[in-house]
């Protein structure tokens, strides 16, 4: 019974952020960025049963990078994905090496090695004719993104759903975008995922998103729904109550002579007290164009 609630929850979600962001269209090849952790065995493992239900046609091709890690058990992925019947294929290039060899030591690795892998994985999605690159960040993923930044990068940026990859070649989509990590780790215990921890990384305990995690945790405990709540303002954008001039035209402000009961508020209290989330009425919510979703994809269990 939980392993059939928590599916069809996971379903329902992906399924929902693939219609929200067009992220998923009649064919489409889809390369799934599988590293033989939680989050991308999960994200595989929804798409390969999406593929076989949904109303449209795409392609599923899964890609590992083997950097070359110590210690890296070289057979696992290769059996789990022919034994899943998919299409795959496995990557080597080291770029463990090269890492080693440029960060001095106790510093962090993640950055050149995210380049490197950014990099490997673009150039894979080319070769395979890939028209979209799917990869396994979370709904937490991106609220941490989006603090990580604020604290130390200075500016309001977040971890989009959908994007255009760096070289200007690929577009990269996140489907597992409404998903919380606490469901993730679920799925994989139940479905009993062949778990590879990264070793590269992993041992670096004082990284800045390994502190952001565990705030978020401890703020999730004193205060549930928290993550989700940052999540949600993530969509809801005000620019006229921020300070970029580029988003709003401060310098051409007038009184317009109508009435504006959210205009002069800095914290919406009808909000915060709104379990449902939603916009409290005259409040001027603003996060873009909206274009008309997609039709929704078909649950778990519908025909």
């Amino acid at each position: 019974m939980e392993s059939r609630k928590l599916g069809k929850r996971l379903h329902r979600q992906l399924g929902r952020a693939i219609a929200d962001f067009s992220m998923i269209e009649a064919g489409d090849r889809v390369m799934v960025c599988v590293s033989g952790g939680k989050d991308s065995y999960t994200l595989l493992d929804l798409l390969i049963d999406l593929q076989a239900r949904a109303p449209i046609r795409f392609e599923l091709v899964a890609v590992n990078l083997d950097q070359k890690q110590p210690g890296f058990p070289e057979d696992v992925l290769p059996a789990y994905l022919a034994g899943r019947g998919i299409d795959f294929r496995i990557v080597e290039q080291d770029t463990y090496s090269v890492v080693k060899r440029l960060v001095p030591e106790g510093s962090t690795m993640c950055s050149l090695c995210s380049r490197l892998r950014r990099g490997a994985l673009y150039r894979v999605a080319s070769e395979l004719g890939a028209t979209k690159i799917a990869l396994g960040h979370h709904r937490d993923d991106m609220v941490q993104t989006l603090l990580m930044n604020m604290f130390f990068g200075g500016r309001l940026k977040g971890m989009p759903p959908k994007l255009v990859s760096d070289d200007g070649r690929h577009v990269v989509i996140r489907p597992l975008a409404y998903v919380a990590e606490s469901d993730l780790e679920r799925w994989a215990a139940l479905r009993d995922f062949p778990i590879i921890p990264c070793n590269l990384c992993g041992s670096q305990l004082n990284l800045q998103r390994v502190r952001i995690r565990a705030m978020l945790r401890d703020w999730e405990r004193e205060h549930p729904g928290r993550i989700d709540r940052i999540f949600d303002a993530m969509a809801r954008v005000v620019p006229s109550h921020l300070m970029d001039r580029n988003l709003f035209a401060f310098d051409a402000l007038q009184p317009t002579g109508q009435a504006d009961a959210g205009g002069d508020r800095a914290f919406d209290e009808d909000d915060a007290a709104d379990p449902c989330g939603s916009p409290a009425t005259g409040t001027r919510v603003v996060a873009g164009p909206r274009r008309r979703a997609a039709p929704p994809l078909p649950e778990e269990g519908s025909p």
